[in-house]
């Protein structure tokens, strides 16, 4: 199984370092941009079909993987949100005949 895990510093703490990349990409003619959050990013491949896995990597992310007094953290399960892509259906040209 294949989890991702996103890492981001809660909307109450300042983000001293979003704020220095806001600023620079303003500098560098990006003026729009009105804030920027620096956070983690990790995926996690793991062996097993344990009922009880996805509880346990809740656990570790939340003792580990994130800091939770200044930190929020989102655990994705990659197999999950994967959808069996559907074949877009050919669609034939008519030719317009010339009268």
């Amino acid at each position: 199984m294949k989890f991702k895990v996103i890492v981001t510093p809660k909307k109450a703490v300042l983000d001293p370092q979003g704020n220095a990349v806001r600023d620079a990409m303003r500098h560098l003619g990006l003026p729009e941009v009105r804030s920027v959050r620096i956070g983690k990013y990790m995926e996690i491949d793991l062996d097993g079909q344990d009922v009880d896995l996805e509880k346990r990597l809740h656990s570790l992310c939340r003792d580990l993987l994130s800091n939770p007094v200044i930190e929020d953290y989102e655990l994705q399960n990659d197999a999950a949100a994967k959808k069996p892509k559907v074949k877009p259906r050919a669609v034939k040209a008519r030719r317009l005949r010339k009268r």
